[in-house]
């Protein structure tokens, strides 16, 4: 079942149309774990954000849902510059913030070029 995952995240990183990829899951089935491992193999740049755990970031969302307004705020906050070349960004527990939840729907519109994953444990009550 992991080998399977692990594929589907290889073939959705090589998609010509890809667009922002939504796990869904219980809790404590792995959905971090697999996207952890994926990004560390597969990306040379990777940022991972836990909306549960670093509840500072929530404002990033509700401020502006233009992607690229985001992703600066979202190097400001690191220190780091986030480019979208060979880079993955992971939004964990995505569903404590809907306008991240939303702004999924803008970074599919505007700047597909990010390659981005989000989960959440709750998601289908969110949603």
């Amino acid at each position: 079942m992991k080998r399977k995952a692990y594929e589907d995240l290889v073939r959705w990183k090589n998609s010509k149309n890809r667009k922002p990829l939504l796990l869904q899951g219980a809790r404590q089935v792995g959905k971090t774990y697999l996207v952890n491992e994926f990004a560390g193999k597969e990306y040379k740049d990777y940022f991972y954000f836990n909306f549960e755990q670093t509840p500072e970031i929530i404002p990033i969302f509700k401020q502006n849902l233009y992607p690229k307004a985001i992703i600066e705020k979202l190097s400001l906050f690191l220190g780091k510059k986030i480019n979208s070349e060979n880079t993955m960004i992971f939004f964990d527990e995505i569903q404590v913030s809907p306008e991240a939840i939303t702004s999924l729907k803008y970074f599919c519109e505007e700047s597909p070029e990010y390659h981005i994953i989000a989960a959440g444990s709750l998601l289908g009550v969110s949603i």
